[in-house]
């Protein structure tokens, strides 16, 4: 396997680039030039010359306390530390002198004489800075007596016991000054006895990850890192293994676990995650064909170098025992699995499809792509619908997390996308973000977001739920509209009312960008006084001098960016919210350029991109409606076939007509509707209906339970392709290892197609990909060469954006002028009442991912291990529920139990839970109420009644059991 080869330059420069005019100066006798601002320590880098560092890294800030990095400068006295010395015209300096040469080792032999020299036992051995600069400054000898010291545990090494400083907790140890390693983290340990004390991960936690866990704690000799109170540990501490820490460290002090275990990686291939939509670049680390460690990408362009604990840590589902590698199929859903081979399987699951469609018509079965899969893999699954079943009965995941996004955006910018990428944050002067809790769901995202709060920024939250930004280290919002679930409209319509007459609108821009009659029309609508945040009032919960405060900041505060998320576009009025939230852009002028724009913040790794490909039942790659005869004809003259100009089934359609009897079969690749989509109950009745269902997944998920057939699935670490993520990137996914199962996902859709009678003869992803561009304006320019060579590329990506465009709308709206539409609020028909009197709304936490099928498979579940009902103290006094109870959560369409969580985070009247864990199944709890315009479920709406319960219900009893059966699989023949 090739190694992917890194086009730029990965040496770590010691200190941050800078922006400025030229400076000139000598190195060494090598002339330089470098921007004004620039540390000594990067210009020497520049020009190809190391100077030895401990303490310093291109991601931080220069800290200039290892004094390893001594420079001379002709004319100053001295020997000033290069990392936090900047260049000056004409400046000139020696970096090897005998005089620093000789400091250099000095200071080396001192770090020396407090670290174990077990370096060839060391899990760091061969990825060691201490090591490494050790050797560059030439020490070969420390004169130092043993003494006082941290490492030796025997305490052999020691001056007399009553000469130390004795450590309660160490007593029985030889050395009261040596500290045991913490290894309560699942995946990296923290030995304090090989610290050198160079603050780089205490920086790293503050500067990159902006959570503030570490500390350098003592004084002296006694410093050392700490995770928190004396009684806390990693795994108690507020550290959220986010593993820039474990990154930073310049020794085996922080170290991953599997590099212990496994030892040192020896090649790398770049790839993309596949958690959220952030879409993080890593470099996947190897031994042979063994993933050791995954790191995050410094050139990136998404993540710039960071990471979270799901991304940098969980991808050992990858491995587990629970994966499915061999096809299994069975005539009915109470039979065990039968193991069979690929051409089999695959034959079995043709001859049922096409004899549905002989008894039941052509449009009786259909597709479900996946928001997990690649773009490459999504585009075949929906050609399989249009090019070989004939029909338009697509749909995909993405339709009930972000549909809202592509109607709402479309029909008021004209592109069903977000605007910004995510570098535009730096420029932000006012963020605004609405039904999203990015600490949790994008935190990569939200700590470029805190590091801007910390140097100024305002922050506005819309939630109902007192989410970490609101108020977390170094960080508070200016407000928190604590709104009332449901209600998003009318506090977005509230917003524009203040704005609109408080005369805080961009005249200028609505003149030259915006469609004068809509506008018109919406000044009418929104200066009415039932929209004044005090008419509301009673109906949000949000205080009206809050929320005229927020909307007067927004609009003046300078460059203004909303961020919004699940929060809004999974409710009834979900494509309303959006439609609002971009009137509110409008209206004040905040898009167009860096630090403003309307920004979504993507759910699943390729929620974007399988919403490109032409996921959904009325749209063709390109969001081009099927009834398009010109748009039909582009792939006809391709493809060879006929497409049905109706739009086909949505979801929800497919369970409604499986139940009333004409829709019969499905092929549903990487996603789990009986977890993920509401009214589970309905869900399974749909699937039990129909008559062959083919799973294609990595494990026995939930949906797989009512599956006759089952196609192994492939991780995104053995597969080549492409993610968009969130900000319209498109990233390059590499295969890190070979296919556990024998075939990508692309191949088995291929292979399915091929048993249909379709000719498909794709060999590589990038040939799917030169199809994408031919028949899609948006990718036009888009290629794997391409790709290759600049690293990703944002679309549109075509003639007018041989490039690519990293910001939408700069000189005008996609479809011209920009246009403004009413936002009439509409209570959803969920009410609440004396059976169900509490609102329940859901969302994700920081551990787990979506239905928690690959992070329940990792070492995260020490973090969550089950989901839990967020509950006000107010609402659990009144029920008798105490903190860890089970109770009864109980909406109109079931009920499930699970322990109670009292906290004030909820407001009173509200309470919350995650869906990541199938034994609870929060979704038996919600409707099938759903959005107005795209059917998006309404997930964060539902009434409930919450009371003590003594263990699980009955319907969980009965699904738990009926899962058993359905799961077991016959011993394979011998």
């Amino acid at each position: 396997m090739k190694d992917f080869i890194i086009p730029w330059d990965d040496r770590d420069m010691g200190t941050p680039a800078k922006e400025g005019k030229p400076v000139s100066l000598t190195i060494d006798g090598f002339e330089v030039t470098v921007p004004e601002g620039t540390s000594v320590m990067r210009a020497a880098a520049e020009a190809g010359l190391d100077i030895p560092k401990l303490c310093a890294s291109d991601n931080l800030e220069a800290w200039g306390s290892c004094r390893l990095c001594v420079v001379e400068i002709e004319g100053r006295r001295g020997t000033p530390a290069s990392c936090t010395t900047p260049v000056h015209p004409g400046m000139v300096v020696h970096t090897q002198s005998q005089k620093v040469k000789k400091i250099r080792r000095g200071v080396m032999e001192l770090y020396i004489s407090d670290h174990p020299l077990d370096c060839l036992t060391c899990a760091a051995n061969g990825d060691c800075e201490l090591q490494d600069q050790a050797g560059a400054v030439g020490l070969r000898d420390v004169r130092y007596t043993p003494g006082r010291n941290h490492y030796d545990r025997s305490g052999a090494g020691t001056l007399a016991q009553g000469d130390a400083r004795a450590r309660a907790p160490q007593m029985d140890l030889g050395n009261p000054d040596y500290i045991p390693a913490d290894d309560s983290n699942p995946y990296f340990t923290y030995d304090p006895s090989k610290c050198i004390l160079c603050n780089r991960c205490v920086r790293a936690c503050d500067e990159v990850q902006g959570t503030f866990a570490l500390t350098i704690e003592g004084r002296g000799f006694d410093a050392r890192v700490s995770a928190g109170m004396s009684t806390d540990d990693f795994l108690s501490s507020d550290c959220v293994s986010c593993g820039a820490c474990v990154q930073a460290c310049p020794t085996a002090t922080l170290q991953e676990k599997s590099v212990i275990e496994m030892g040192t990686p020896e090649r790398s291939v770049v790839t993309t995650c596949a958690y959220c939509g952030v879409g993080c670049s890593f470099k996947a680390e190897l031994q042979g064909d063994q993933l050791v460690r995954m790191v995050p990408y410094k050139h990136g362009k998404a993540n710039r170098g960071h990471s979270c604990v799901k991304g940098r840590f969980a991808y050992g589902y990858a491995e587990h025992s629970d994966r499915i590698l061999s096809p299994m199929i069975r005539d009915r859903i109470d039979e065990p699995w039968r193991e069979v081979g690929w051409d089999e399987a695959l034959s079995f699951a043709a001859t049922k499809m096409r004899g549905l469609q002989e008894d039941y018509g052509r449009r009786s079965i259909g597709v479900i792509t996946s928001s997990r899969c690649t773009n490459e893999e999504t585009f075949l699954v929906q050609k399989l619908a249009r090019g070989v079943f004939g029909n338009n009965n697509t749909d995909t995941c993405a339709r009930v997390c972000h549909s809202p996004t592509g109607y709402g955006l479309g029909q008021t910018y004209g592109t069903s996308a977000g605007t910004q990428d995510f570098d535009s944050v730096e420029h932000s002067d006012v963020v605004m973000v609405i039904g999203a809790n990015p600490t949790d769901g994008h935190p990569v995202f939200a700590s470029r977001l805190k590091k801007r709060l910390r140097q100024g920024a305002k922050l506005i939250v819309v939630d109902p739920r007192r989410i970490d930004l609101v108020r977390s280290a170094h960080i508070e919002a200016s407000h928190h509209l604590a709104l009332r679930p449901g209600t998003n409209v009318a506090v977005v319509t509230a917003m524009a009312h203040v704005i609109v007459n408080e005369g805080l609108t961009d005249d200028a821009f609505i003149a030259e960008r915006c469609d004068d009659a809509s506008f018109a029309d919406y000044m009418e609508f929104v200066r009415d006084p039932r929209h004044a945040p005090e008419a509301v009032e009673s109906l949000t919960g949000v205080p009206a001098a809050d929320l005229r405060q927020a909307a007067r900041l927004y609009a003046k505060g300078g460059n203004g960016a909303i961020y919004y998320g699940l929060g809004v576009t999974e409710h009834s009025q979900g494509s309303t919210t959006v439609i609002g939230i971009a009137n509110l852009a409008m209206l004040t002028g905040n898009i167009g350029r860096a630090g403003v724009g309307v920004n979504p913040l993507r759910g699943q790794n390729n929620v974007q991109g399988s919403c490109d490909m032409g996921s959904f039942p009325h749209e063709l790659p390109g969001y081009r409606h099927v009834k398009s005869p010109e748009t039909r004809g582009i792939f006809e003259r391709l493809w060879g076939v006929e497409i049905d100009h109706e739009p086909g089934l949505r979801i929800p359609n497919m369970l409604d007509a499986a139940v009333e009897g004409t829709f019969k079969g499905l092929y549903c690749q990487g996603e789990d509707i009986l977890q993920s989509d509401p009214d589970t109950k309905h869900v399974a009745a749909g699937l039990a209906a129909m008559e062959c269902v083919i799973v294609h997944d990595l494990f026995l998920n939930e949906t797989s339970n009512y599956a006759h057939v089952f196609l192994p699935g492939s991780t995104f670490l053995e597969k080549d392709g492409t993610f968009t993520n969130a900000e319209r990137r498109i990233n390059r996914v590499r295969k890190v290892m070979a296919p556990k199962a024998r075939y990508a996902d692309w191949e088995v859709t291929q292979l399915l197609a091929q048993a249909m009678g379709a000719d498909w003869n794709y060999t590589h992803p990038s040939q799917i990909m030169d199809e994408i561009a031919a028949t899609t304006p948006s990718f036009s320019g888009v290629s794997y060469e391409k790709l290759e060579e600049m690293g990703s590329v944002q679309w549109p990506c075509n003639d007018a954006s041989p490039d690519g465009m990293p910001m939408m709308h700069v000189d005008g709206f996609v479809r011209g002028k920009g246009r403004f539409i009413v936002t009439e609020y509409v209570a959803t028909d969920e009410r609440t009442g004396p059976r169900f009197p509490l609102l329940l709304t859901t969302g994700r936490i920081l551990s787990q991912y979506n239905v928690g099928a690959q992070t329940r498979r990792t070492g995260n579940i020490a973090w969550h291990a089950e989901d839990l009902l967020e509950i006000h103290p107010h609402d659990a006094e009144n029920r008798g529920v105490n903190d860890g109870d089970f109770v009864r959560l109980a909406s109109r369409s079931g009920e499930t139990t699970l322990r109670a969580k009292i906290t004030d985070r909820v407001s009173p009247g509200v309470v919350y839970t995650t869906f990541h864990h199938p034994d609870t199944q929060a979704n038996v709890i919600t409707t099938d109420y759903s959005d107005w315009a795209t059917n998006c479920p309404e997930y964060k709406v539902t009434a409930v009644q919450v009371s003590p319960s003594n263990g699980p219900s009955d319907w969980q009893e009965d699904y738990a059991s009926q899962a058993r059966q359905a799961r077991r699989i016959l011993p394979a023949a011998e």
